[in-house]
């Protein structure tokens, strides 16, 4: 093996160590993947380690990883999601970038630290948050859906769409002074990007079309990579940067009818091409200048959270959010952004930053990124008012000759839905908040209260109602509503949802008179269909499902005598045929 290739392999088994080292620790100490590969970069890179060098072919391969990054995000952006959100996106989106490159913009030009273009450039490439980052924090959370969480995606949305003006102005902005052709420059980059949509509107699809014929995966990503290449080829040929060609690219794949199989094709490669891009970073970060000004790195970090926290808090606030959905929203998205990195590299490039400025800049944003989880737990802190009281909401309201649901969760809907229809009086309450106040969207009418308190079940009507149905979301109170609810009204008919095996053990003692296990009837539903697109006749499928409650029933009867653990060579035992059946009756009689 010739000595090149050998380099090339060490190189590349020091990439994939560092990245399968350092992302697992950072990932245990919940601080993202993201960190992880920037301090697998700092470890192995020239600054640290210097076990990968800064050659050119280093940086090639970097900038490749620029361009595959900013293609996937592109890819992920479709204009359906933008359209159901463009008030958020339009506006509270729009407002951040503008107020918080302007601010910063402003702030830099007064300390005289660098001339007003490139001033406005870092400005607003520092107005980004960190997309991957801040969308992986909300997901490990579960907060993606609340309130906060979809005005934080909203923000991010908006960010993705600000890249392109943003990349395509630093070489524009690079060469005002010194080339007086700018507008020819613009006409002609224009001209390419209209160029580029109309090819892609109506020629991808004959294209992947024709490519999906063959049958070859491998084609098809090869197809998809070569337009990546080409797109940022003609991009860059018009004097914008290839990594927005490679983001057209995306956004034109992404409204191809062979998106999902694209995607599909690329998602291994995904997470690597993004540490290729993160370690490449990760790798420019010169220590030598940063423990030189030490004092900027670190005051220029919680400066930029400070700023972007109390901006993105305020302007939240004029956009109608509450106070603490607007706390956690600026907290979320206080940081500096992965987008940042590549208006820097462009900026060095384009002269408009020297490698000084850029490597304290992607300091300061690493930093804040840094600061990010410590930022979320304060703010989850301090916003009291984050969780919805239900002062506005009105109590319950006793009905007549109806159905009392308590609990207006996932089945307290569907169940309410079934019976409405029927043309049964329903009457609900919840004392979650935010359920009463997603059903009214929809027409429905919930009264607020705890279903645990007898008082509140009383006030709704518990002792006229034909039936109470418990579908609450903890079982400790679904458990107490039936304790209280049997010594108080002994003859009512109760039906309780039970959230698991367990949970319909312990009621089962305190004698509702139905009790539906809330995953059962779904996936016997799933098994019937299996079955059934298996070629199973549907009278043996039937006969199966009740073969199944039946030994279901038998084993929780034993688990109740005896322990979780009885009862298990009935979860192993096999169906009986309806033959077997007949000679068990015979048998029998």
């Amino acid at each position: 093996m010739a000595a090149g290739e050998s380099d090339f392999l060490v190189q590349a088994a020091t990439y994939l160590g560092a990245a399968a080292i350092a992302v697992p620790v950072f990932n245990r100490l919940k601080l993202g993947s993201i960190l992880g590969y920037l301090a697998a970069g700092v470890a192995v890179g020239p600054f640290g380690l210097n076990l990968l060098h800064q050659e050119e072919g280093v940086f090639h391969i970097a900038e490749l990883g620029v361009v595959l990054f900013l293609f996937v995000i592109g890819l992920e952006l479709s204009l359906s999601r933008l359209w159901s959100m463009r008030s958020q996106i339009f506006g509270l989106g729009a407002a951040q970038m503008i107020v918080t490159g302007g601010v910063i913009a402003c702030l830099f030009v007064a300390a005289g630290v660098m001339p007003a273009p490139a001033a406005a450039i870092a400005g607003f490439s520092l107005a980004f948050s960190s997309t991957a980052f801040a969308l992986q924090w909300l997901k490990d959370r579960r907060e993606l859906n609340t309130p906060y969480g979809a005005q934080s995606f909203s923000i991010l949305l908006f960010q993705d769409l600000a890249v392109i003006p943003l990349l395509a102005a630093v070489p524009i902005i690079a060469g005002a002074g010194a080339d007086g052709n700018a507008w020819e420059g613009i006409a002609k980059a224009v001209g390419v990007i209209a160029l580029l949509i109309v090819v892609g509107k109506f020629g991808l699809d004959r294209l992947f079309r024709m490519v999906a014929i063959s049958g070859s995966r491998e084609a098809f990503a090869a197809t998809a990579l070569f337009l990546v290449a080409l797109t940022s080829l003609a991009v860059a040929w018009a004097g914008l940067s290839m990594a927005l060609g490679a983001f057209l690219a995306g956004v034109l794949l992404a409204e191809s009818s062979y998106k999902h199989q694209i995607e599909t094709d690329i998602e291994p490669f995904r997470g690597l091409l993004l540490g290729l891009f993160f370690i490449s970073i990760g790798m420019r970060l010169d220590f030598g200048v940063i423990l030189n000004a030490w004092m900027i790195v670190i005051g220029g970090a919680l400066g930029l959270v400070f700023v972007k926290t109390t901006l993105l808090f305020s302007l939240a606030r004029v956009f109608g959010a509450r106070q603490g959905d607007a706390m956690k929203t600026a907290a979320t998205l206080s940081q500096g952004g992965e987008f940042s990195f590549v208006v820097f590299t462009l900026g060095i490039s384009a002269a408009l930053f020297t490698n000084a400025q850029a490597s304290l800049m992607s300091a300061i944003v690493t930093l804040s990124m840094m600061l990010t989880p410590l930022m979320s737990a304060l703010a989850h802190r301090l916003a009291k008012d984050a969780e919805d009281t239900g002062e506005d909401l009105q109590g319950p309201e006793a009905g007549h000759d109806h159905v009392l649901i308590v609990g207006f969760g996932r089945m307290g809907q569907i169940i309410s839905q079934v019976l409405q229809s029927s043309g049964v009086n329903v009457t609900a309450i919840d004392r979650n908040p935010s359920h009463i106040r997603n059903a009214e969207r929809f027409g429905f009418k919930v009264y607020y209260g705890d279903g645990a308190r007898l008082d509140m079940l009383l006030a709704a009507g518990a002792e006229d109602a034909k039936a109470i149905i418990l579908c609450m979301d903890d079982p400790k109170s679904v458990n107490h509503a039936v304790t209280i609810l049997r010594e108080r009204l002994p003859n009512a008919t109760i039906m309780a949802v039970a959230h698991d095996r367990i949970h319909e053990m312990e009621l089962k003692p305190l004698g509702p008179d139905v009790i539906v296990r809330e995953t059962l009837e779904s996936s016997l539903l799933m098994a019937r269909e299996t079955l059934s697109s298996m070629g199973f006749d549907d009278g043996l499928i039937d006969d199966y499902v009740q073969q199944f409650r039946k030994m279901d029933r038998e084993r929780l009867l034993a688990q109740m005598d005896h322990g979780p653990e009885a009862g298990r060579d009935l979860m192993y035992r096999r169906f009986q045929s309806p033959g077997d059946h007949s000679e068990e009756e015979k048998a029998g009689t």
